[in-house]
């Protein structure tokens, strides 16, 4: 019995490792605040040159 029930855990568990690579990934990359604040600045900066363009038109 023991030796079954060791093989069906293996078996499963290539298995489950199996479909999960071929699913991917279901969250998404962690983004650190440094990450966050920089990605934020460089949106900020590129909107505000389009504000500024727009008015001196």
């Amino acid at each position: 019995m023991n030796r079954k029930k060791k093989i069906n855990q293996v078996f499963k568990k290539k298995v489950k490792q199996a479909n999960a690579r071929l699913n991917g990934k279901a969250k998404p990359r962690y983004i650190s605040k440094a990450e966050r604040l920089k990605l934020e600045q460089d949106s900020d900066s590129t909107t505000g040159t389009a504000d500024t363009e727009s008015i001196e038109s």
